[in-house]
């Protein structure tokens, strides 16, 4: 299902669908599927059905949420490992302990002598294979607990770097302290890390000020729908 085609019986979401959801910010992914599932389970009348989402965005992120039932819960694993193409900005002399505006910034830096042509250069590092430390705030398990609930707690925890790989990186709009960007990358980069490393780069500060999900693989945002439009197609 991507976008406005819609199935009717129960039997179509117990085989296994692919529903392509437009997430608005505020919501987690884990909201999405827990409502996806029980709108579905409520306009059919059954007791179980298995949703799940095939990579995470966090929750002040917006845009490609894709959502597999039923059967087709089995090919999450293969969509999660497709190229993923990414919108936003970064907002450059400041850091904040989450990489992005879900906390505080916690330290200001000087932004008048970074230029339009300094900006574009050090994008040009981040392109091909690279390692890459996830943000201390994320969704990765350590000892079986989410590590955002460790750093909210305030414990520090010895993140390991991961090999990603970036493909493109365009720089489109300067408005100094901010730019806006269009990434392709690889499954498991977090482009919040990318904007806290950029800052680095630049001997300045960085995080991620806006995201949207535009594609993950050939699935694209432009097929996608919200959750209440899909919701009120059900109804329909």
């Amino acid at each position: 299902m991507d976008g406005g085609s819609l199935f009717l019986s129960k039997e179509d979401f117990e085989e296994g669908r692919v529903l392509l959801i437009n997430k608005e910010v505020g919501w987690t992914s884990f909201d999405v599927v827990k409502k996806t599932k029980n709108l579905i389970k409520s306009r059919f009348k059954i007791k179980k059905i298995k949703v799940g989402h095939a990579g995470t965005l966090d929750p002040l992120a917006t845009g490609l949420l894709i959502i597999c039932t039923g059967k087709l819960t089995k090919e999450i694993s293969k969509i999660q490992d497709q190229v993923k193409t990414y919108t936003g900005e970064v907002t450059l002399g400041a850091t904040t302990p989450s990489f992005d505006l879900e906390t505080d910034v916690d330290q200001n830096f000087d932004t008048t002598k970074i230029t339009r042509n300094h900006i574009k250069e050090v994008a040009k590092k981040f392109i091909g294979q690279i390692e890459q430390r996830p943000p201390a705030y994320s969704a990765i398990k350590i000892n079986g607990e989410r590590l955002y609930k460790k750093a909210r707690r305030g414990e520090s925890i010895e993140i390991k770097k991961r090999t990603i790989t970036i493909s493109s990186f365009i720089i489109q709009e300067i408005n100094i302290p901010t730019f806006t960007f269009s990434i392709e990358c690889s499954k498991g980069t977090y482009i919040r890390s990318v904007a806290n490393d950029f800052g680095k780069l630049m001997n300045n500060g960085g995080y991620l000020s806006r995201l949207c999900r535009t594609k993950i693989g050939n699935y694209s945002i432009n097929n996608a729908i919200t959750i209440t439009e899909f919701e009120n197609q059900l109804k329909s």
